[in-house]
């Protein structure tokens, strides 16, 4: 079983219509311990890739996501743009060329994207940010490789992963962004950019979990 490139292109399109669906919650969560704006800069963005993907839908995954890359890094405000851009474009980068992606192709490609974002944003887990979401959905993919798992339940075994990072941000004092010149006082809410990352890797599992 393989994530076909048709697979990829239906995981965007869905990734658009959750943040759309999100976008009140999203700016809800922002609006605690940010600019109240994730949401829909979110929105705008994925709005934005909507209007290009059926035109590179023919491409190989590689192209598709670093499409998807430069057009959030364009339209996306905030520190979400830079680092959801870098986020796709690192994994495009891992991809070029290829159909399809095996779970292998998967891991690694997640794993170099959330390489890049810690770079781009020099934050680590525990920091109350996406990668408090991302790493560990990193993490449970490279142990169900190790334990010969399914590509469904790995990517199912990722977003749960995700989800229990995203969650671990409410007792968390942010270190990192605009939530950590609240000091103590970001402690009791749950990260925005941890939610919309769990978000797509939930996306992610929904999509091509299919045996």
């Amino acid at each position: 079983m393989a994530i076909s490139r048709d697979d990829v292109v239906l995981w965007i399109e869905t990734c658009a219509a959750v943040m759309a669906g999100e976008r009140a919650y999203l700016i809800e969560l922002d609006a605690a311990i940010g600019d109240a704006d994730h949401g829909a800069n979110m929105d705008r963005g994925f709005r934005a890739v909507m209007e290009k993907i059926q035109g590179i839908a023919d491409q190989d995954i590689g192209t598709i996501l670093k499409t998807v890359g430069v057009t959030l890094v364009s339209t996306v405000g905030g520190a979400g743009g830079p680092l959801y851009g870098t986020f796709f474009l690192q994994a495009g980068m891992k991809t070029l060329g290829k159909m399809e992606m095996s779970l292998l192709d998967w891991t690694a490609a997640l794993g170099a994207a959330v390489d890049g974002v810690i770079a781009r944003g020099k934050a680590e887990p525990g920091d109350k940010t996406m990668i408090d979401a991302l790493s560990p959905a990193v993490n449970a993919l490279q142990q169900a490789i190790e334990a010969n798992e399914t590509l469904a339940q790995a990517l199912k075994d990722s977003a749960e992963a995700a989800k229990r990072g995203m969650e671990a941000t409410i007792p968390m004092v942010a270190r990192k962004g605009r939530a950590s010149y609240l000091g103590e006082r970001s402690a009791g809410h749950q990260d925005p950019g941890a939610t919309s990352s769990y978000l797509l890797l939930k996306a992610a599992a929904e999509v091509w979990a299919k045996d």
